[in-house]
């Protein structure tokens, strides 16, 4: 895990350095800020889930995996140039959607576990952002791309196995200055990856998945 949590810090710095790079020349009216948020992830599915290794070329996609709704946690750090419309930033956030239940369809007896699993995923990347650059609301809107990883197992059938995939993210939002330089925000986020966990299901099989979710957010931004 020490190597992942590396992994996470320096892509979150590789993002903070190019909001940077991306939007020079610095101006004495540019605007930073840095947030911190907290919210609910609605788990969707993980989706189109097909065998790897040993399970290879199984007839059909294997039964979709549900996911739990579960708490989501994270912080960015924000570049307007002046006081623009369109700006970037560089972000981090945590969530745990652990899966409801394996496999329960007839048709796949040997991967029919009556058990959950733990599933972990921590998203690092850059957004960029449209606003409405006004004094009190600013309405926004962006996209992003970034890296997800994901950490699946402690189940009864399933290894401990770790993937990390391109993940990417559009998102809505309105901040609220309660004073010049703080301001209150309220942020949907709609995520997506695909995962392949090939060491997965012993011996030498595992499976890959699309993963979707929805976030409700809130939190605070100090502006510089």
């Amino acid at each position: 895990m020490h190597m992942h949590t590396s992994i996470v810090a320096r892509l979150f710095l590789l993002g903070l350095t190019l909001a940077i790079l991306i939007v020079k020349p610095v101006s004495a009216s540019a605007e930073m800020y840095i947030a911190g948020y907290g919210g609910v992830n609605f788990g969707d599915r993980l989706n189109s889930i097909a065998g790897t290794g040993s399970r290879a070329g199984t007839p059909g996609p294997l039964a979709d995996f549900d996911l739990q709704n579960s708490i989501t946690y994270g912080g960015k750090v924000g570049y307007f140039p002046g006081h623009s419309w369109y700006g970037i930033e560089a972000e981090a956030f945590h969530t745990t959607p652990h899966v409801k239940s394996l496999d329960d369809d007839p048709a796949t007896p040997s991967f029919d576990p009556d058990t959950g699993a733990h599933f972990r995923i921590t998203t690092v990347g850059v957004n960029f952002i449209a606003r409405y650059p006004g004094r009190t609301l600013q309405p926004y809107v962006g996209a992003g791309v970034g890296a997800a990883i994901a950490r699946i197992g402690d189940s009864l059938v399933l290894r401990s196995d770790t993937d990390v995939a391109t993940a990417w993210n559009v998102l809505i939002g309105l901040r609220a200055f309660v004073t010049p330089k703080v301001a209150m925000f309220t942020e949907y986020k709609y995520t997506g990856a695909t995962f392949t966990f090939d060491q997965a299901l012993p011996p030498d099989a595992g499976f890959s998945g699309n993963y979707r979710a929805q976030h409700v957010l809130g939190g605070l931004s100090y502006h510089f």
